[in-house]
């Protein structure tokens, strides 16, 4: 099944239209917006990213963003990026990181600008590895 996005840009999705467009997986979307609200001091901002990733809701602050998230009809995805070694510090948890976000970091290549890892987030299995990450790449908070 594919993922279809939201992509025209012309048509600014409420909170609302991303919830209904991600459906049945929604309740993650919004496990994962409260951990975030919960635990870091970043701006959050909804973003056309471009045409062929459309919409995204992102958390930025100072111009670095921790992570950009693609609502998707029935699912929705994460981009992540991890420096060098924030990549390290991955492999030293891997017994914790579920399969499936295993198999997107090992099949990532490292570029010089970081690891730009593509999640799409389908259980909770995937949530939970996804936190334990973004956790390497910024301490929470409390």
């Amino acid at each position: 099944m594919p993922y279809e996005r939201l992509l025209n840009k012309s048509c600014i999705p409420t909170n609302q239209d991303i919830i209904d467009n991600i459906g049945g997986k929604a309740n993650l979307w919004l496990r994962i917006h409260e951990f975030i609200a919960d635990n870091y001091n970043f701006n959050k901002e909804l973003a056309f990213f471009s045409k062929n990733y459309g919409w995204t809701v992102r958390y930025r602050k100072s111009n670095k963003t921790l992570a950009s998230f693609f609502p998707e009809k029935g699912a929705f995805s994460i981009l992540l990026v991890l420096g060098r070694m924030e990549a390290e510090k991955v492999n030293l948890i891997r017994d914790k990181l579920n399969k499936n976000f295993l198999s997107i970091f090992d099949d990532t290549e490292q570029l010089h600008d970081g690891r730009w890892l593509w999640i799409r987030i389908l259980n909770q299995e995937d949530l939970d590895s996804f936190i334990k990450v973004i956790k390497i790449k910024r301490k929470p908070n409390r």
